[in-house]
């Protein structure tokens, strides 16, 4: 799919998901290469017109890494909303942040970070990466500007130097994909 937006000076809305797991005392995060920009990220991708942000990271989800909401926990601070009525209360991500994509096009984001036990039940969808790589802190630090982001190495510090300690896991199925009726 391409873009929502198409003119110049406008922002699409998109989702990434920051995936970690424990093996023993090391700590991973999951990134892919990306098809088209050749570069290590999370896996995540646009928010359509006909969904809600947490309804595209469900679906993002499940095509580019195989995982789902229920084999997964999303962190989340320790002070939070956790109910309002007839809202879909989404969770929090990790950060929201505006870049630009070309010199015309933005993407803003929201990024959340998940904690699987295991690896992931299901398949990535026909034509998603299939270079998907388990890093810890001195993997991500070896890294070289070609393979990834220097934004996107900077998460990977803030998650493994900040957020693993700081919040909280919470069942990622305890939020609502859809509007509410």
């Amino acid at each position: 799919m391409g873009y929502i937006h198409d003119k110049p000076g406008q922002v699409d809305q998109t989702v990434t998901a920051y995936i970690v797991r424990r093996d023993g005392d090391d700590v991973y995060v999951m990134l892919h290469k990306h098809k088209k920009l050749g570069m290590l990220l999370p896996v995540g991708g646009h928010v359509e017109l006909s969904e809600t942000p947490w309804g595209a990271m469900a679906h993002e989800l499940q095509e580019e890494s195989g995982y789902t909401l229920d084999e997964l926990q999303i962190l989340q601070p320790p002070l939070r909303i956790e109910v309002l009525d007839k809202v879909a209360l989404h969770p929090q991500p990790i950060a929201v942040q505006t870049h630009d994509i070309t010199p015309e096009h933005f993407h803003t984001d929201m990024s959340y970070l998940f904690v699987a036990e295991t690896h992931p039940r299901g398949e990535r969808a026909e034509g998603e990466s299939r270079d998907i790589r388990w890093l810890t802190r001195d993997g991500i630090e070896r890294l070289s500007d070609d393979e990834i982001y220097d934004n996107t190495k900077q998460m990977c510090f803030a998650i493994f130097d900040s957020f693993l300690d700081a919040w909280q896991p919470v069942r990622a199925t305890k939020f609502m994909t859809r509007l509410p009726l």
